[in-house]
Order: structure tokens, then C-alpha cells, then sequence
């Protein structure tokens, strides 16, 4: 086999971040009666998701750190429907940031596609997640036991891009580069990064989004990773 290890992105390639997230949303919405206050919930989950979507790429860029996502994230989705209430916004942070990480939803196929690799090599989580969030997902959605080790960019000193995260990785492993091939959604911080330390690399596309970057292999499904692994 070409490939001795794999090594795999969590959020939006394993664990399916946008049901999980949406589920919770939902719940914190009728639970802190937003509606009342003026906020429908579709519009909620798009605030939402537009909002964190642009702090989770400053923060992969490193233009902001990671306690913005966790204390702002809430009170500006507020401040868009025009409520300044920042006390209520911690409440809803809190309750996300633990309540989210408990559901157990993941990409179609992932428990098939790593229950036919985990045989075949060993295979490690690296993620820019929290540490003690990325490990209660791992555990909730019931797929902790597939992975040699769950490498964290605050557990490595580095996240991704940074190729130092994934030499970390390597280096703990084991493993060298040209043995190593990584999974992941991101073609800032997975595919990139990976690049940037030698290691070949799978984008996850399953909304076919334009790829401009050059990438060993293309899939728009996790069943796919089956034609080359």
C-alpha cells in the first residue's frame, strides 16, 4: 500500500456539523423563546451560520483568537436583529458549546467507510477544534475507538494550516510524509496545510465547490475513498 496512515478532518467530514448544529439551534431558540423577542428562527440559523462561518475563517487565518468564537459569536448574531444583550448572549454560547458537541449525527457513511479503512491503517483526528469539545463529539456520535489518537491544534501548539501540526501528528504516529494522506472539507487548512508539510491529500466536496487548488483525489462522497484506500 502506498499509504501507511491516514489522517482525517472531524467537523463537516466525519461529524456532520450543520444537522448537529441545526439540532441544537433549534432547541436554544424555543428555549430562550427568541421569538418573542423578535428573532424567527430561520433567520436565526442563518445569522448563525453566516456569522460563524466568518469567524471560524479569521480564526483559521489567524486574524482573531479562538475566545472571539465563543464570546461574541452569539452577541453578534443579536446585534443583527437589534438586541443588545450581551448577558444572554454568554447563556446561549454556553449552552451551544455544550449541548451541540452532544449530538451524534455524522456525514452519510462515515461509520461504513471507517469501519472498512480501521483494518487497513491506522488513522488519526487532526482538528482545529477544541480540545475537550472535539473529544465529546468523537464519543457522542460513537466513533472515538476508530482513531490511533485525536491530535487538537491546542494539544500540538499549532493548527491548521501550519504544517507543524500535522509534523506532529506524524512524528507522534510514527510516520513520515510520503506515508501519510489527509481527509478533510477545508481546502485552506486541510488541504493546503497538508500540502505545505509533503503530505498528499483528499478534498471532501460533496457540494461540488470550485477547487482551485491542485489535490491528489476529489470526492463528493465518503464511499469513495474505497476506490483508492
Amino acid at each position: 500500500m502506498k499509504y501507511q496512515v491516514l489522517l482525517f478532518d472531524l467537523d463537516h467530514t466525519l461529524w456532520d456539523y450543520e444537522t448537529n448544529s441545526r439540532e441544537t439551534l433549534i432547541e436554544l431558540h424555543e428555549h430562550y423563546k427568541l421569538a418573542e423577542k423578535g428573532i424567527l428562527e430561520t433567520e436565526f440559523l442563518t445569522a448563525f451560520y453566516r456569522i460563524n462561518n466568518e469567524l471560524w475563517d479569521q480564526y483559521d487565518r489567524g486574524l482573531l483568537h479562538r475566545d472571539v468564537i465563543r464570546n461574541e459569536r452569539f452577541h453578534r448574531i443579536f446585534q443583527t436583529f437589534g438586541l443588545d444583550n450581551y448577558a444572554l448572549s454568554l447563556k446561549l454560547s454556553d449552552d451551544y458549546i455544550h449541548q451541540s458537541p452532544q449530538k451524534g449525527n455524522l456525514v452519510e457513511d462515515c461509520v461504513e467507510i471507517l469501519e472498512y479503512l480501521q483494518p487497513r491503517y491506522p488513522m488519526v483526528i487532526v482538528t482545529n477544534g477544541f480540545e475537550e469539545i472535539q473529544a465529546t463529539k468523537l464519543h457522542s456520535s460513537g466513533i472515538h475507538h476508530f482513531f490511533k489518537s485525536i491530535v487538537t491544534s491546542a494539544r500540538a501548539g499549532h493548527k491548521k494550516p501550519a504544517k507543524e501540526i500535522f509534523e506532529f501528528a506524524l512524528t507522534e504516529s510514527g510516520f513520515q510524509p510520503h506515508q501519510a494522506i489527509m481527509i478533510g472539507d477545508n481546502l485552506l487548512t486541510d488541504i493546503a496545510g497538508a500540502a505545505n508539510a509533503n503530505i498528499d491529500t483528499v478534498f471532501f466536496n460533496p457540494n461540488g465547490q470550485a477547487c482551485p487548488t491542485t489535490v491528489n483525489h476529489e470526492i463528493k462522497a465518503l464511499r469513495e475513498l474505497m476506490n483508492f484506500l
